[in-house]
């Protein structure tokens, strides 16, 4: 299948999306003229594996230690692609799958996908629609999934943000904020161990507005391995009615980006990793992937994401752009 570019719009914003990951390639700002996310350049570049950019990542968002899980008493043997682990939905997860366009309006477009049973090792028949809609400054992302046989499902926009107008700047210059007082401590293979730890006094702590840039300075030391000099962390979101999840902000473009989301968790990613043919970098962007916590289909302490037969679910993430 051919990869197809949509556009959604209203006299605020300009969306770019594309069949193959129901993938965002462009969200830009009409006052500013900017795109605030990046891409790889050419979109047939998107028909093959690349850092999951701006693309829909599913089964499973994350991490699943050993690649596997239990459902009942049924084990379930996962396709590992990240070692012993699978991450993002395995290797051929959804990010690289060409989705079908259902519908579109000006201002709306929505995708599906069918996920037969056993699919890189997870139960059940599933069918995803991905929505994207604009309303006013707000860019709306919308998975609503169902399966036939109780499995286990988490989905998230993987985009990377950078929104200065040169996207060589990098993210140095940014300002973040997060809704968050707990991080989710992780092993050497980025695997949560189950436990909580408190944000307070940390360079996990983005309870008011960081500079990015500076909080990276503390990674700059070689004793790190590459995968930890920045953050690939798990935040717990505090419950609140407006469902407030935090701010990255530009102080060069003065452009503000709010996240709000009824999932309970964001994943923060400082993109130390991304290196792609020459065109992205690491540092150039960074992830604030809304989403259930990672392994959580073996932490018994984690919001379960474990659906039933035959029950529609839906999750949302809304992004307000100003």
């Amino acid at each position: 299948m051919k990869v197809e570019s949509s556009t959604i719009q209203n006299k605020f914003l300009r969306v770019q999306t594309l069949n193959y990951g129901a993938s965002l390639f462009e969200v830009y700002h009409k006052k500013k003229k900017i795109n605030l996310i990046l891409n790889l350049g050419s979109k047939e570049n998107y028909r093959y594996k690349h850092p999951s950019v701006g693309s829909t990542c599913g089964r499973y968002a994350g991490r699943i230690s050993n690649a596997k899980f239990k459902i009942g008493n049924k084990k379930f043997n996962l396709n590992a692609n990240e070692g012993k682990n699978i991450l993002h939905g395995g290797k051929i997860g959804f990010s690289i799958l060409p989705w079908k366009k259902l519908n579109q309006k000006k201002d709306k477009i929505v995708y599906q996908l069918y996920s037969v049973n056993n699919d890189q090792g997870f139960p059940g028949n599933l069918v995803v629609n991905c929505t994207y809609q604009l309303r006013n400054k707000f860019l709306i992302i919308k998975y609503e999934y169902k399966s036939d046989k109780s499995t286990h499902v988490n989905l998230t926009n993987h985009s990377y943000w950078n929104l200065e107008k040169n996207k060589k700047n990098m993210i140095y210059n940014h300002e973040l904020k997060l809704n968050s007082s707990k991080y989710l401590q992780i092993n050497k293979n980025l695997i949560p161990t189950g436990r909580f730890k408190n944000i307070k006094k940390s360079i996990y702590d983005f309870s008011n507005f960081e500079n990015i840039g500076k909080k990276l300075d503390f990674f700059k030391n070689k004793k790190f391995n590459i995968k930890f000099r920045g953050f690939d962390n798990t935040f717990a979101v505090k419950k609140n009615i407006r469902n407030y999840v935090g701010t990255l902000k530009n102080n060069n473009s003065n452009i503000k980006v709010d996240f709000f989301s009824n999932l309970p968790g964001v994943q923060l990613y400082s993109a130390q990793n991304l290196n792609y043919k020459k065109k992205l970098f690491p540092y150039q962007g960074i992830c604030l992937e809304t989403q259930y916590f990672p392994d959580a289909p073996n932490k018994k302490n984690f919001p379960s994401t474990l659906i039933k037969p035959n029950k529609m679910y839906t999750c949302f993430t809304k992004i307000k752009i100003n």
